[in-house]
């Protein structure tokens, strides 16, 4: 049952499978569901700026027949006075039907969650998740690979470490079973362990230093970017940038059939020359985009009532540790301890707790 959406491995397998054949069948009979909403209010809170993620929530729910409101970057809202998130949301949740939020702190849509009376789809909390992207990226992987979700050979390149997309995609695949997994990184920049322990238990994981020594093995190449605004210098950043870059020379060696894709923007890790070679899917897996949100949209404003919200308390003994946790920069929010492979985390960002 759908109620929010923080995680994509918060449900079941067989919820995302009926969403995925919802998806297909909104592309096959898309006049069918135009007004399916009317009358729905999609509030759509954006504290870091968007593009896609932004706008295709915003069309998803108009071409339902619902309406949007909401911000893009907070200058002119409350927020510049002060006004607290969980403030925020307790107020945003008096005028709609179902928030979607981007923020840059770690755990800030978990944080909304607990606060809002309406559902709370993550669009992107900081450098932690990114499950609607997640959607999208399966979604594409299904309709481009035969509905065929075991026995790949995927390449994830790029930044590792701070890349919220890679993060959601990797657990996310941790539901299907058979596949490989080429993590093609820097040292800097590699994928933290939590993300990858339960991919591990069915499926193989393969580090790789560069592109060119995996490319003729794989069906999807994921490239990207590198993450300049989660860098704590701009030195830092640069001594990351133009390592892996994607180009003719490089997919000689690749399969007619991979598909390469990219949850965009991209910068300089695809070359320009790419764009209009036929295995490139980033703008088509942008244009699915659309389709798998509103089919998002539909379950979740047309689904059963989900049972009200549990209040949770805070946890006076351990503290969160990291400096991006939404623990860390918004007022009013405690500290939630939770058990992830038998460890105690923070419940926002996943961060390993100590003790006080």
């Amino acid at each position: 049952m759908f109620c929010d959406l923080i995680d994509f491995n918060d449900l079941p397998l067989a919820e995302w499978e009926a969403l995925l054949g919802l998806g297909f069948d909104i592309c096959d009979s898309f006049a069918a569901y135009c007004d399916c909403l009317k009358g729905r209010i999609l509030a759509s809170l954006f504290y870091e700026p968007s593009t896609r993620t932004n706008l295709s929530f915003q069309a998803a729910m108009q071409r339902l027949g619902g309406g949007v409101i909401g911000f893009s970057g907070t200058s002119a809202t409350s927020v510049a006075k002060g006004e607290t998130l969980k403030d925020t949301v307790k107020i945003v949740s008096n005028y709609a039907d179902v928030i979607v939020m981007r923020h840059p702190n770690e755990g800030a849509a978990y944080a909304a969650s607990l606060y809002s009376k309406l559902p709370v789809i993550n669009a992107g909390d900081g450098g932690h998740l990114h499950p609607t992207q997640t959607m999208v990226d399966l979604f594409t992987i299904s309709k481009l690979k035969g509905k065929k979700m075991t026995g790949l050979a995927v390449g994830i390149c790029g930044d590792l470490l701070y890349g919220r997309t890679a993060h959601s995609l990797l657990r996310a695949f941790s539901m299907y079973t058979g596949n490989t997994f080429y993590l093609i990184s820097t040292p800097a920049l590699q994928t933290p362990e939590y993300f990858l322990s339960e991919l591990r238990k069915h499926n193989k994981i393969i580090a790789a230093d560069t592109i060119e020594e995996c490319i003729g093995e794989l069906d999807i190449i994921y490239m990207t970017r590198i993450q300049r605004e989660r860098f704590a210098s701009d030195e830092d950043y640069k001594k990351q940038t133009g390592i892996y870059i994607l180009d003719k020379n490089k997919l000689k060696k690749a399969k007619d059939d991979l598909a390469i894709l990219h949850p965009l923007p991209k910068n300089d890790e695809i070359a320009a020359e790419i764009d209009d070679d036929p295995r490139a899917k980033y703008f088509f897996q942008a244009e699915l985009g659309l389709y798998i949100r509103m089919a998002l949209l539909v379950k979740i404003l047309e689904g059963p009532k989900p049972p009200p919200k549990t209040k949770i308390s805070g946890n006076t003994e351990k503290k969160c540790e990291n400096i991006s946790c939404v623990t860390k920069t918004e007022k009013g929010i405690p500290d939630i301890a939770k058990t992830s492979g038998g460890k105690s985390v923070c419940a926002y960002c996943e961060t390993l707790f100590s003790l006080c």
